[in-house]
């Protein structure tokens, strides 16, 4: 006869219910945040190979398409704002600012909005930092320029910071520019911890950032580096980063539950555009059940320690969420 453990294990994974109980890791449609980007002289919206119904807005249909999150309960989002004229070296964010003033405007506290602050979409070489006439990164240059970004979005209403560049002190040097202003109380949720990965391809398309010349390896994380992280995300943390987030999200796990076992203050994940678009093309081909996946990839990130999730994916769980999960 079956030992009695074995039963005990198995009465309480029968009914749905038990299981639900019995869960170590939930989430709900509050631990999501939904990405979007809108993009200045658009007539209409424009698809982003691999990533579905996540395309390139313009500022009329993102506003409708925000609200219809609001409306299925996607409260979240982070924004990115594609200009439609670069600069080598930009100082003003006027596209920015509006987008933000206009979505608070429609939709003032239904939504809790983050604004992702970087230079990629901006300068002419598609870099997130500017350079100096012997072609190294200026970093005193490049922090002046985030920290007039982040308090110009802070002004407009933006409810969160989110610098996503990876220039050393940037977060300190947002932080004091936020202050100064008189914004104590706009949070910073620093991409701390962002690999030079090659999971961003269809971002690229989405946010007109793909770099001109070389690659971004030089200020963003070697992937095979896990001490690093730790020492990436304890500066921002002393900077001043009231969430730090580690991006990508599934392939770094490890380096996720090493910072919730490192800090107590809220952690965020980007499950990222190529992370979404391989689940995605792999469901259309009928090679896996696309909602089943997504919903324990989440968790999966969930359990590895992530307050918040950033993910394409927002609108999709959000549905699945308001149904009945039943196996």
């Amino acid at each position: 006869m079956s030992p009695a453990g074995a039963w005990s294990r198995l009465r309480l994974r029968q009914s749905p219910h038990a299981r639900e109980l019995l869960s170590d890791t939930t989430f709900t449609v509050g631990h999501l945040i939904q990405p979007i980007f809108v993009v200045e002289g658009l007539d209409a919206p424009e698809a982003v190979d691999g990533l579905g119904e996540n395309r390139r807005f313009d500022l009329q249909s993102a506003l409708d398409r925000v609200a219809r999150d609001v409306d299925a309960g996607v409260r979240h989002v982070l924004l990115f704002a594609v200009p439609a004229a670069r600069q080598a070296a930009p100082a003003r964010f006027d596209h920015l600012q509006r987008t933000v003033e206009a979505i608070k405007a429609r939709a003032g506290d239904g939504v809790h909005l983050w604004t992702d602050i970087c230079l990629c979409s901006w300068t002419d070489d598609g870099h997130c930092a500017l350079f100096d006439e012997r072609g190294g990164i200026d970093l005193d240059a490049s922090l002046r320029a985030l920290a007039v970004m982040a308090t110009a979005v802070a002004a407009a209403g933006a409810d969160g910071i989110s610098p996503s560049d990876m220039m050393d002190g940037r977060t300190a040097a947002i932080r004091v520019a936020l202050d100064q202003a008189g914004h104590h109380a706009v949070p910073i949720m620093s991409y701390s911890t962002k690999f030079a990965s090659a999971f961003y391809g269809p971002f690229r398309e989405a946010a007109d950032s793909a770099p001109a010349f070389g690659d971004r390896r030089g200020y963003q994380m070697d992937p095979a580096n896990r001490r690093e992280a730790r020492r990436e995300a304890t500066l921002d943390a002393a900077e001043g980063a009231d969430v730090l987030m580690v991006k990508p999200a599934l392939p770094y796990l490890d380096v996720l539950a090493d910072l919730r076992r490192t800090f107590d203050r809220p952690l965020a994940a980007y499950h990222v555009s190529g992370e979404w678009a391989m689940l995605r093309a792999a469901a259309e081909r009928g090679w896996i059940d696309g909602d089943r996946v997504l919903m324990e990839s989440l968790v999966a990130i969930r359990r590895a320690g992530a307050d918040w999730i950033i993910t394409y994916g927002a609108r999709e769980a959000a549905l699945r969420l308001a149904a009945v999960w039943t196996e």
